[in-house]
């Protein structure tokens, strides 16, 4: 077993993770973990040579629980009574 391999009960050894366990872990593609990275939503650093990315595994948690809040926020916002004045809508990005 690597340093990368990891059973469902157990923790990957490691402080960093490539793009693909942080794909695996997101259940994203690579190349979606990829464009995190380069868009630095998701920060990562690199390393080696090749210069490889990867992200902390810290930093990638800490990811999750903003996106946890920012989709509660979101929810509370779409539940409240201003939601449905167009002018305070905030869209979705991309749009």
């Amino acid at each position: 077993m690597t340093g990368t391999d990891h059973t469902p009960d157990s923790t990957p050894l490691g402080r960093f993770l490539t793009l693909a366990d942080v794909a695996e872990v997101l259940n994203i593609s690579a190349s979606q973990a990829y464009a995190l990275v380069r868009s630095a939503e998701l920060p990562a650093i690199k390393v080696g040579a090749g210069g490889h990315w990867r992200v902390e595994r810290s930093v990638l948690e800490s990811y999750i629980e903003a996106k946890y809040e920012e989709a509660r926020r979101m929810n509370l916002w779409n539940q409240a009574e201003f939601a449905d004045i167009p002018e305070l809508t905030i869209a979705p990005r991309g749009q």
